[in-house]
């Protein structure tokens, strides 16, 4: 483990030299096979695309690093958060500005929370062009349109996010998507098409599909109680009532709780004048029933449930343009860690769910075999060495305690010494 860390590259905002292009005879036999346009792509070989926030609270450091088990070391390289309990903004502007209008948006990255991560995000979020990741900040980094990843904090949370901005306000998905919380790559795509409905994939499988407008709050419900109406006063709801027949029997309430014990008897020692007067003690009326309920009976009257009446609503508005983003133009890592070591790989911005497809399977499928394998060899090696710690640990405390027992048996043998005359 140690040798791989040294191989860690920091991270430095200059200019890098590129190293040669990981996957380049297998990336050009791919992209001439699919069709569609790619608006950002990053592999993380070098950090050239990526703008730091210089705002002070953002002070994470990042870096480079394919982590402490992999695939292959040098094409599983990614960005790492490298601090604990620290926040973390790093921008990304498009190769071009991306409208999204009649095409599908698919977002696609991947996720390694190799530390075992107790809380934090995982998520990605997108601006729109002309975004200033420099000055990211508190105020700024709301202003996304497209908030898609996981998210993780205990047991409670463990959740992949989905939100849009639409008219001005962010709007979060109904449904609960798990994430996954290993400690191996996931890959999280997200597809948004021209119909407006979506998909959410991890490692290319489907997690959750539906209608954007069924699944998220943007638009008011298509119907509303009639303002109009309400419950008349002469509604009977309750199906049961009170038997008007059935009378409380005479003298039913002079009935006590509790009676005299009648098989008390006053101990033969007991003392008037020592011990007072003797008062045998209380027990539980078996006669006694509680207060009197009259019995139920069906109610005649009975109409059912009312249901308020609903007519459409005049705020309603049907919107066929939910899903179109039309100046999309930047990406960012807005996290809080309180463990740090994510790392993220393989980011993907296209209209093409084929060129996603692609790429997964480019970057994503040769790897994961190799990287689950190197992960089992790693905890099985560490979980050796915790053992052998363990019993050497309990060795050294016996022996320990032979030594003090033995210290204790040589002080016991010593003779007692004798006063001179």
């Amino acid at each position: 483990l140690l040798a791989s860390r040294t191989a860690d590259v920091n991270l430095s905002f200059r200019d890098r030299q590129h190293r040669p292009m990981r996957f380049s005879l297998v990336s050009l036999t791919l992209a001439l096979s699919v069709s569609g346009k790619t608006y950002f792509k990053d592999t993380f070989d070098d950090m050239s695309k990526w703008t730091k926030s210089s705002v002070d609270k953002f002070d994470g450091e990042w870096k480079l690093t394919a982590g402490d088990w992999y695939g292959d070391k040098e094409k599983d390289q990614g960005l790492q958060t490298s601090q604990d309990a620290k926040f973390y903004a790093l921008t990304a502007n498009f190769d071009e500005v991306f409208d999204n209008t009649g095409k599908d948006l698919v977002i696609q990255f991947s996720v390694k929370h190799a530390q075992k991560i107790d809380c934090g995000g995982g998520y990605v979020k997108i601006f729109p062009t002309g975004f200033d990741g420099a000055t990211l900040d508190e105020e700024s980094k709301e202003k996304y349109a497209i908030m898609f990843g996981p998210d993780i904090c205990g047991y409670s949370t463990k959740k992949v996010h989905v939100i849009f901005t639409y008219k001005g306000k962010q709007h979060l998905i109904k449904k609960d998507i798990k994430c996954e919380d290993d400690q191996l790559t996931h890959v999280y795509t997200l597809i948004v098409k021209p119909d407006q409905t979506y998909i959410v994939k991890i490692d290319g499988e489907e997690k959750a599909t539906g209608s954007l407008t069924d699944d998220w709050d943007f638009l008011p419900p298509k119907e509303i109680k009639d303002p109009d109406q309400s419950k008349p006063e002469d509604w009977v709801d309750e199906d049961m009532m009170d038997d008007p027949e059935d009378v409380k029997p005479e003298g039913y309430d002079d009935i006590p709780a509790q009676i005299v014990d009648p098989e008390a008897e006053k101990p033969e020692d007991w003392d008037d004048e020592a011990d007072g007067e003797y008062e045998a003690p209380m027990i539980d009326n078996p006669e006694f029933k509680g207060p009197w309920k009259a019995k139920r009976i069906k109610n005649p009257d009975y109409k059912g449930p009312w249901v308020h009446p609903m007519v459409p609503n005049p705020e309603y508005a049907d919107d066929d343009s939910i899903y179109k983003y039309e100046d999309l133009g930047a990406v960012a890592f807005d996290l809080w860690q309180v463990k740090s070591g994510t790392i993220f790989d393989n980011l993907i911005i296209t209209d093409s769910v084929e060129e996603a497809e692609s790429f997964l399977k480019e970057t994503y499928e040769p790897m994961k075999e190799a990287e689950k394998k190197m992960f089992d060899d790693a905890e099985k090696a560490k979980k050796e060495k915790e053992e052998a710690e363990r019993k050497a640990a309990e060795k050294a405390a016996e022996e320990e305690d032979e030594d003090e027992e033995e210290e204790e048996e040589e002080e016991d043998e010593q003779p007692e010494g004798h006063d001179e005359l």
